[in-house]
């Protein structure tokens, strides 16, 4: 009827008489609405509840910090255990198989070249591998696993040809004798030769030079001691690879970071 108050709020459930409005029902129900008032009808207005994204510190967390140097440690764990637990005839001729000597470049270099790095010289306890694991693990967190592959074939490979191509060419020349060319060479030191000269190049002034210089130092004493001089000039030429590769690397750890975000 005219003059009679129709409430602004009421309760849910409530029925609002309408008389008054024209054209209007007698009553309607008050009912709630997602994210509007609330049950006093007096409160300020809700939004609905979102829910909250994924986290992505916690996807990041999942990630494997360096998968190129712990599965390549992995593979160096399972032939260290092949090379301590089988037989001696047998090591003796995976290692020959493996060598990277004169007479394998020349029937199946790559072959060699790839297989040679599989072995572990001096088995797993060897101070390379405890090098191998630190140095790739931090240069491959600083430019990726792919260019951390490259610098570590770049000093095996080249390291190799530079030691082996010498021998060679001696055995023709009358300057060393034919069994030269089968000399027994495996392992991964010169790529963790190269990486550590790579690596220092990414580091600050006052851990590069220690580091440059404690490694350096520790070549020099076993090339004085010349218990195996192809193999330490093998270590140092490696050493030199991998402080050639500044430039560029410096180049790939900004181009990592860029892509890492």
């Amino acid at each position: 009827m005219p003059g009679t108050a129709v409430p602004l709020f009421a309760a849910p459930g409530t029925a609002v008489p309408l008389s008054g409005v024209p054209g209007g029902a007698s009553a309607v129900t008050a009912r709630p609405r997602a994210g509007g008032l609330d049950a006093s009808g007096a409160g300020a207005v809700r939004p609905a509840a979102q829910p909250a994204p994924p986290s992505a510190g916690g996807a990041r967390r999942c990630r494997v910090p360096a998968p190129f140097t712990l599965a390549y440690t992995a593979v160096l764990a399972v032939t260290s255990y092949v090379t301590a637990h089988a037989g001696p005839a047998l090591v003796h001729a995976l290692h020959q198989g493996s060598s990277t000597d004169v007479a394998h470049l020349v029937r199946t270099p790559v072959l060699v070249l790839l297989a040679s790095a599989l072995w572990v010289a001096g088995g797993f306890a060897s101070p390379f591998t405890l090098g191998f694991l630190v140095v790739l693990t931090a240069l491959e967190r600083r430019v990726g696993g792919a260019r951390t592959a490259v610098v570590f074939l770049l000093g095996h490979v080249l390291a190799t040809l530079a030691t082996e191509v010498p021998v060679g060419l001696a055995v023709l020349t009358g300057g060393l004798p034919g069994s030269s060319l089968h000399r027994l060479d495996y392992g991964i030191s010169f790529g963790v030769a190269a990486s550590v000269g790579a690596l220092a190049g990414l580091l600050r002034p006052w851990l590069r030079l220690p580091l440059l210089a404690g490694f350096g130092a520790m070549l020099l004493q076993d090339l004085v001691a010349y218990t195996d001089p192809l193999t330490n000039w093998g270590h140092l030429i490696a050493l030199a690879i991998g402080v050639a590769t500044w430039p560029r690397l410096r180049n790939w750890e900004r181009a990592h970071r860029l892509a890492a975000g």
